[in-house]
């Protein structure tokens, strides 16, 4: 089989993982806001980003293009990430096939394919696998342009020689100069991603400036994302003093910290995670030495797979220093989605060390290292598919546990943006200002408030009281992720509105839904 066939096998397999289950799971807090705000207009979206959220709109605009094509359910919110997340495969060939060749890029293409992170984000409406695909895409074109300087600076160096035949021709400057715009381009997409892509682009930015042969070199190179990162600054600065991600400093620092490499290998949960981790970690740990074997000169290389993958995996390092030292400098955002765009590079990174240490370990140890790898990935999307203890807080179950709603209802829901998730579901849900409203139902949902990495129990009062005298319970469902408890009463009457505490103890929000 040609490797581009083999190549066309691997992307269809991570296709049909990203997209045969994009409505398995219900949206979840974050997609909700992103389904509000696709569904109003391109300009009272842009008005509203600064205050919804914590990062730049490029996503958004870009997904209310697609969504006003295909929709906003389900499958029509997550299905344009599901693609971007398709591209990337394609995109993680090219730079494993480059630093490595033909094996590489394949053994590359099929660890994004099957990875559980990269395939969660791709069945997720936020910005986060078009974030990854921007980074893969930035690395590739980072690395060409560097290719055509380095041609120019040796060439510089060295006497005039004789040109002959087998010699390949000096890189013209339109080609230069059209691979540095495109590299600037891609920055700048990055930049008006996700700001943390700023930890790529700037030692990326540095690196090509100290490279440049001259001053017009560094213009076309530079120009596009400093223009970007200039025009979003005042942006950014608003969003900061909103805080939207506050909640990521709930948990320690050094907790994010130790949970990133777990997360890069098996995504958040994973059915067997223990044994998967172990696995898929060896699968690395093996592609890793191979590029420690190829850096230290004892297997046969070019110079430029050298050169290239000791570029990349310093560039992944920077990056992620960077991450770290600003978190510790107090500007923490830092948890694994945020820097998901290091994952792609990661595993061209491997791809290429497998492919070397095939070289050197007995002939199927390199082949079978993938293959486990691989097979672990499957596994762990097929079984979070199916599990919802491994999936998203499944608000659609929730509201389906509530019933038909043929009168008015009273809902006391937590956590307290329980609003902005409940309205996808339940359209014409709405917070409560009235002093009482007449219902014969009053409802409870619960469920946890999660931070980062962690997978809480949902509230489970063992003996509840009734919201108001005279109801009674009618009614409980406690889910994998949620608590909904149902209490009626013979006929309606007014419930009045006062700070009713959640079925976790905590603040509640108070809403009312009509007949629909």
């Amino acid at each position: 089989m040609s490797p581009r066939a083999a190549l066309g096998l691997v992307v269809v397999a991570g296709a049909a993982l990203r997209f045969a289950t994009l409505d398995a799971q219900s949206l979840w807090y974050d997609e909700a806001v992103t389904a509000r705000l696709l569904g109003m207009d391109l300009g009272a979206m842009l008005r509203a980003i600064p205050d919804s959220e914590s990062t730049p709109p490029l996503y958004y605009v870009l997904a209310w293009l697609w969504t006003h094509v295909v929709g906003t359910g389900e499958v029509g919110l997550r299905s344009f990430s599901a693609l971007l997340g398709t591209v990337t495969i394609a995109v993680v060939w090219a730079l494993g096939r480059r630093i490595g060749g033909d094996r590489a890029g394949l053994a590359a293409a099929a660890l994004v394919a099957v990875n559980p992170m990269l395939v969660w984000f791709s069945q997720e409406a936020r910005a986060y696998a078009l974030l990854a695909l921007l980074g893969a895409l930035a690395a590739l074109l980072w690395l060409r342009a560097l290719e055509d300087w380095d041609f120019v600076l040796r060439s510089s160096a060295q006497a005039p020689v004789v040109a002959s035949a087998q010699a390949s021709p000096p890189p013209t400057f339109g080609r230069r100069y059209t691979r540095m715009l495109a590299w600037g381009a891609v920055a700048a997409l990055m930049l008006a991603t996700h700001y943390y892509a700023a930890f790529l682009v700037a030692p990326q930015a540095l690196w090509l400036a100290l490279r440049a042969p001259g001053w017009r070199e560094r213009v076309a190179a530079l120009a596009l994302p400093a223009v970007a990162a200039a025009a979003l600054a005042p942006l950014a600065f608003g969003q900061r003093e909103n805080d939207t991600a506050a909640f990521i400093t709930g948990s320690d620092l050094l907790t994010r910290l130790a949970q990133l490499p777990k997360q890069f290998l098996v995504g958040y949960d994973a059915p067997l995670e223990v044994l998967f981790v172990a696995i898929t970690a060896l699968a690395f740990l093996a592609g890793a030495a191979g590029l420690a074997a190829l850096r230290s000169g004892h297997i046969d290389a070019s110079p430029r797979e050298r050169s290239e993958t000791a570029s990349l995996t310093a560039l992944c390092a920077v990056a992620l220093l960077l991450a770290v030292l600003a978190a510790i400098a107090g500007e923490d955002h830092l948890i694994t989605r945020n820097v998901l765009f290091v994952l792609p590079v990661v595993c061209a990174l491997v791809g290429a060390g497998l492919a070397v240490a095939a070289r050197w370990l007995p002939s199927p140890a390199a082949a079978l290292a993938l293959g486990a790898a691989c097979a672990a990935g499957v596994i762990t999307v097929a079984g979070v598919a199916r599990d919802a203890d491994l999936q998203r807080d499944d608000w659609r179950a929730a509201v389906e546990a509530l019933g038909p709603i043929n009168e008015p209802r009273l809902i006391i829901a937590t956590p307290g943006s329980a609003l902005e998730t409940l309205r996808y579901y339940l359209p014409g849900i709405q917070a409560v200002t009235a002093p009482a409203v007449t219902t014969a139902e009053i409802d409870y949902i619960g469920l946890p408030v999660r931070l980062p990495g962690e997978r809480p129990e949902p509230p489970l009062p063992a003996q509840p009281g009734a919201p108001v005298a005279g109801y009674t319970l009618a009614g409980r469902t406690d889910g994998d992720t949620y608590t909904v408890l149902r209490w009626t009463t013979q006929a309606p009457a007014p419930a009045p509105i006062v700070p009713y505490p959640g079925l976790d103890g905590e603040p509640a929000a108070i809403l009312s839904v009509a007949p629909r």
